[in-house]
C-alpha cells in the first residue's frame, strides 16, 4: 500500500476510535445526569448557570454541589469533544459523505441539550418541583438526550466505513416506540424520586388513587410501551435474521441480550423501590440498548440492499 494511502487509512481508523469515545463519553455523561436527578443534586449549584452558587469553582461544596458541578463539567468537556469530532470529520471526509451532517446534527442537538439543561436550573425544574412544567421539559431533556445519541451513534457508524442506512417503516416503528420507552421510563424515575413509596403495594395504591397526581399516572404507560417495543423489536428481528450478514446475526444477539437485561433492571427497580443507584444501572441500559438497536437498525437496512442487489 503507498505510503499516502497508509496514512489516510489510519487517520480514519483514529477518527472512527474518536467518534465512538466521543459517543461513550455522552453516555457517561447523560448516565451522571441520572444521578445528579436520583439524588436531588439538580439544584447543587443553586439558581447559578453557568457559574455554580455564583462562582467559576464552588467553594467549600457539598456533596449535592460536587454532584452537580461534575455534571457540568462533564458536558464541558463533552462540548469540546464535539467541536474537535465536527472539526476533524469536516476536514478529512469530502463534502458528499453523510457523516458530515450527522456530526453537525449531533453538535445541534448538543447544544439544544445545554440550553435545556440551564433551563431546568434557572426555572427551578429541580430537586423537589413537582409541577407539570417540568415534566414537560424533563421529557423533551431525555428525548434530546436519546436523539443527539442516536446522531453520534450514526457518526461514529459513518465515519468507521459503513454505508449510509436506509430506514424502512418497521425501522422507524422501532425506533420510534423504543424512544417512546425511554421518555416514559425517565418519567417513571422521576415518579419514584418525588413519591418514594414504603412498599410495593403502596406504590401501586399511589398510581391508582383517585387523588394522584398527573406524573404517578404516566407511570402505568412505561411497562406498556415497553411491550409495543418489544414486539416491534421482536419483528425488525425475524425480518433481520432472513439476511445473510453475520454482523446482523451478532447485532441481533446483541441486542435481544441487552433488551433482556433491561427488563431484568426495570423489575428489580420496582422490587427495590426504585433506589438511586438501580435507577442510574437502569439508564446506562437504556443509552447501551439504544445504541445497540441503531447500529442493528442500520446494519439490517444496508444489508437488505446488498441482499437484494
Amino acid at each position: 500500500m503507498p505510503t499516502m494511502q497508509l496514512r489516510t487509512a489510519k487517520r480514519g481508523t483514529y477518527l472512527a476510535r474518536f467518534a465512538w469515545g466521543v459517543l461513550g463519553w455522552n453516555v457517561l455523561v447523560a448516565s451522571w445526569g441520572a444521578i445528579v436527578r436520583s439524588t436531588g443534586s439538580g439544584a447543587g449549584c443553586g439558581n447559578h448557570w453557568p457559574l455554580c452558587n455564583g462562582d467559576v469553582i464552588p467553594v467549600s461544596p457539598n456533596i449535592h454541589t460536587m454532584i452537580e458541578f461534575a455534571h457540568r463539567m462533564m458536558t464541558g468537556v463533552a462540548a469540546f469533544a464535539m467541536v474537535a469530532l465536527v472539526v476533524l470529520v469536516l476536514r478529512n471526509l469530502p463534502k458528499p459523505h453523510p457523516a458530515r451532517k450527522a456530526v453537525v446534527f449531533a453538535a445541534i442537538l448538543l447544544v439544544v441539550e445545554a440550553i435545556l439543561g440551564a433551563l431546568l436550573v434557572k426555572l427551578g425544574y429541580v430537586t423537589g418541583n413537582r409541577s407539570v412544567a417540568r415534566v414537560v421539559f424533563l421529557g423533551v431533556h431525555f428525548a434530546n438526550t436519546f436523539l443527539l445519541l442516536a446522531s453520534l451513534t450514526l457518526a461514529a457508524w459513518l465515519v468507521s466505513g459503513n454505508p449510509a442506512p436506509r430506514l424502512r417503516a418497521m425501522h422507524w416503528l422501532t425506533l420510534a416506540s423504543t424512544l417512546v420507552v425511554g421518555v416514559s421510563g425517565s418519567l417513571a424515575a422521576l415518579g419514584d424520586t418525588l413519591f418514594p413509596a414504603t412498599s410495593l403495594r403502596a406504590a401501586f395504591a399511589q398510581d391508582f388513587a383517585a387523588d394522584a397526581p398527573m406524573l404517578l399516572r404516566l407511570r402505568s404507560v412505561h411497562p406498556l410501551s415497553v411491550l409495543v417495543a418489544t414486539a416491534a423489536l421482536i419483528w425488525l428481528t425475524t425480518k433481520a435474521r432472513e439476511l445473510s450478514s453475520p454482523r446482523v446475526k451478532k447485532l441481533i444477539g446483541a441486542t435481544l441480550a441487552l433488551l433482556a437485561f433491561q427488563i431484568f433492571l426495570g423489575i428489580a427497580d420496582l422490587a427495590l423501590l426504585a433506589p438511586w443507584w438501580m435507577q442510574v444501572l437502569h439508564l446506562l441500559g437504556a443509552d447501551l440498548y439504544w445504541s445497540s438497536l441503531l447500529m442493528l437498525v442500520f446494519d439490517a437496512s444496508t444489508s437488505r440492499e446488498v441482499s437484494a442487489a
